[in-house]
């Protein structure tokens, strides 16, 4: 505020009436709060563009477990698919050496 008395000052020394400098310091504090940004809206702004940052790192992480996610699924599909072949072909050779062995027996 100490800006606005030097402006009023400076007006009034260059004879500029009185009414006239009050009412052109005045229109500028009145601009001024309006148009400038102060401390708190920076901050405000700051802190607004941090969330949304947050907001873009979160989402980002997301995808990727959701893809990790996907890929262990593919993954416990194929161990499923090799564990079912794999016990499928035991289950085969322990019937045909179960046969055989019979057939010998008999």
């Amino acid at each position: 505020m100490d800006y606005l008395y030097t402006l009023y000052d400076a007006l009034v020394s260059i004879n500029v009436p009185s009414d006239k400098a009050r009412a052109v310091v005045d229109a500028m504090e009145r601009d001024m709060g309006t148009t400038l940004a102060t401390k708190q809206d920076l901050r405000f702004l700051t802190t607004r563009e941090e969330l949304l940052l947050l907001k873009q790192d979160v989402a980002v992480l997301r995808r990727e477990m959701e893809n990790r996610f996907a890929l262990q699924d593919q993954k416990i599909d194929t161990l499923e698919l090799r564990l079912t072949v794999k016990l499928g072909s035991m289950m085969a050779v322990g019937f045909g050496l179960t046969i055989a062995a019979l057939r010998l027996w008999a």
